[in-house]
């Protein structure tokens, strides 16, 4: 594969506000997920709230974390969780995470068919919403056939473009069924 562009700090800098508008005007639901993950990039990028970028990314992270399990936990009984249906939507999260895998290995080699540029499959496997794992797999599954591959930094985009894609499809639902 080519070699990533520079990316310039003022386009790391314009992204989440620019991808916050966007969203927050075609899918309003949406807008408190993307904006607060385009918060989070914000803060890494501008470079001038670094006690509240490490405060977000690690104590503040593990302390919603904790908080998110224990009322999780604490409301989810066994009578609510023990159905048939839970089976049923788990079945559902794996049949969707393959379909995508697939299909993103399905695309990269028609791409390469198509368009005259190399791009490799393994790219399209990370386009789920499984940050950073799916990229890493792709990376590990690169480099298990060609140890010269570096295709994490390639993967991470279609992976965070899963993520994207996965909250505006959760405001377009909570629009839909309301939330």
């Amino acid at each position: 594969m080519t070699q990533l562009r520079e990316v310039s700090q003022r386009e790391k800098i314009l992204f989440p506000i620019i991808v916050t508008i966007i969203v927050s005007l075609i899918v309003p639901p949406a807008a408190t997920l993307i904006g607060m993950l385009m918060l989070g990039n914000l803060f890494r990028e501008c470079g001038v709230v670094g006690r509240l970028e490490d405060t977000a990314k690690n104590a503040l992270i593990n302390i919603i974390t904790i908080f998110l399990g224990v009322t999780v936990g604490a409301t989810a009984t066994a009578e609510q969780f023990l159905k048939i249906e839970t089976l049923a939507i788990l079945c559902l999260g794996v049949t969707a995470f393959g379909i995508g895998t697939a299909s993103g290995v399905l695309l990269a080699k028609l791409m390469n068919r198509v368009m005259n540029v190399n791009i490799n499959p393994l790219i399209g496997s990370a386009g789920v919403s499984a940050v950073p794992m799916a990229a890493r797999v792709s990376q590990v599954v690169g480099q298990k056939e060609d140890p010269g591959n570096f295709l994490l930094m390639h993967a991470m985009g279609p992976n965070v473009a899963g993520v994207i894609g996965s909250a505006v499809s959760a405001g377009v639902l909570l629009s839909l069924f309301g939330g």
